[in-house]
């Protein structure tokens, strides 16, 4: 029996950071379509289905999203403020992924409504073996909200 793709929605500016994720996805977690948006309105325009997005079998609504907190045009605060209130989308799972470890961020960010807050890890092999991770919880274990 083959198993659908579960889709993630990575939010990241920085396309060496983008790549890196990209690369662990297919070394560690096969059973994941990763969508990219590389700032915080492409991220918008993703969830809401509009304009280039707007063909959901090529750009499915996510089962979670990876949200870098320092984006351009939005950020990663802006992007989970409009999520968190749109009635439906507002139980879509947003692991926020950054560099930053600063406290005042985490708190920040879980008052805004994340779910999960991962600080990206220097080595690719810790990064890959982060999406694996994320992959078996969030994807495997976690039984998800559904989305109204």
């Amino acid at each position: 029996m083959t198993r659908s793709l579960n889709t993630i929605l990575l939010v990241e500016d920085d396309p060496t950071d983008a790549l890196l994720v990209q690369r662990a996805v297919r070394r560690r977690a096969g059973n994941i379509r990763l969508q990219h948006a590389a700032d915080g309105e492409q991220a918008i325009d993703y969830l809401n289905g509009a304009g280039e997005f707007s063909d959901r079998l090529e750009h499915p609504l996510p089962q979670i999203v990876l949200l870098d907190l320092k984006l351009p045009r939005a950020s990663g605060f802006d992007v989970l403020a409009w999520v968190k209130n749109q009635p439906r989308l507002r139980k879509l799972p947003i692991i926020v992924l950054s560099s930053s470890d600063e406290p005042g961020d985490m708190r920040a960010a879980y008052a805004a409504g994340a779910n999960s807050y991962l600080v990206k890890p220097g080595r690719f092999e810790d990064l890959a073996q982060l999406i694996e991770s994320i992959e078996n919880y969030w994807l495997k274990l976690n039984e998800r909200p559904f989305l109204d």
